[in-house]
């Protein structure tokens, strides 16, 4: 195998500068990982065109991508197709002990901070954290497991009852995602606001309605924005639930506490996902849910800067870069 490998690694804003670096040296517990599949999710695109997310901000050259698949090279899983669970916990705080490994605070996440993500051709990863990939499950279908995983987390958090109504405000990927689960989980209706006309489309080809004056048991905001919480808390019938998806540019969110409150309405935060990627995987095998049409274009890497562009343009619905064409 060649000691090298090709790496997209960003140095600040719009920053992306394709190089090459050695191949990463696998440590006990640890598995080597070709990379065939990262999906650019919404968080990757405040990397890039912010310099950070949340509170966190870009402090050396960054390796993005959370959400990839890829091969398993050397070992006793040798040939093996993966997909990537990009969040390592520490497992033994109180949160991972007790069930809750997405709030660990110690936790490490691929493409944020320290830890660099999947935009290269080769990565070292916890074996423990990577998922065999059914035959008939693609390399892209294998990366869109991750905003999958986000999906069914969010729609657990939802708590909605059989034959409830649901609201979706923001129809990329991850709420494109959300509208299926409601479909398959019994929802009588599901409201879809998006001001994108193409997505908005593939929002009403997967079987929402579109809408913004009804009412919703639940709702989920997959926007990151004010606008589009105040939406989904007008969306709510009284004593509903709100589910905040999207991260905000500016890390704040504000709304109308009146309407909330008058409402009576409960608010629960979505932070990445919890052990979610066997049901996933057994989702998208048993063709329950479609993750392939939500993938509308496809880059090597050398062309990442193009891919980042085009996404953040929002040309599409899921941009996916492909490290081993």
């Amino acid at each position: 195998m060649d000691n090298l490998m090709r790496v997209a690694r960003l140095h600040g804003v719009a920053d992306l500068r394709l190089t090459e670096e050695e191949t990463p040296e696998v440590g006990p517990g640890m598995s080597l990982v070709r990379v065939t599949a990262v999906g650019l999710c919404g968080s990757d695109l405040h990397w890039y065109a912010e310099g950070g997310i949340g509170d966190a901000t870009i402090t050396r050259p960054l390796v993005v991508g959370h959400e990839f698949a890829g091969v398993v090279e050397g070992g006793p899983a040798h040939g093996r197709r993966v997909a990537v669970d990009p969040a390592i916990p520490c497992e033994s705080c109180r949160s991972c002990r007790s069930g809750y490994r997405n709030l660990c605070p110690n936790i490490r996440f691929a493409g944020h901070d320290l830890l660099d993500g999947g935009l290269r051709e080769l990565i070292a990863w916890p074996t423990e954290l990577l998922h065999a990939l059914p035959d008939h499950v693609s390399d892209s279908d294998g990366a869109m497991l991750e905003p999958l995983g986000v999906a069914l987390h969010a729609f657990d958090l939802g708590h909605l009852h059989l034959g409830g109504t649901v609201a979706v405000v923001g129809c990329g990927p991850i709420g494109l995602l959300l509208i299926q689960l409601a479909r398959l989980a019994g929802a009588s209706t599901v409201i879809a606001v998006e001001p994108l006309p193409h997505r908005a489309e593939a929002a009403k080809r997967f079987g929402a309605v579109l809408a913004e004056d009804a009412q919703a048991d639940v709702v989920f905001e997959v926007a990151g924005n004010d606008a589009a919480v105040n939406t989904s808390l007008e969306l709510a019938r009284p004593g509903g639930r709100v589910v905040l998806v999207g991260i905000p540019d500016d890390d704040r969110t504000t709304f109308r506490a009146s309407l909330a409150r008058r409402k009576g309405l409960t608010l629960a935060l979505v932070r990445r996902m919890n052990d979610v990627y066997p049901r996933a995987i057994r989702l998208v095998e048993e063709g329950k849910v479609d993750v392939a049409s939500l993938v509308s274009a496809r880059y090597p890497l050398a062309e990442a800067p193009a891919a980042f562009t085009a996404a953040i343009r929002r040309e599409g619905l899921k941009t996916v870069i492909e490290p081993q064409r």
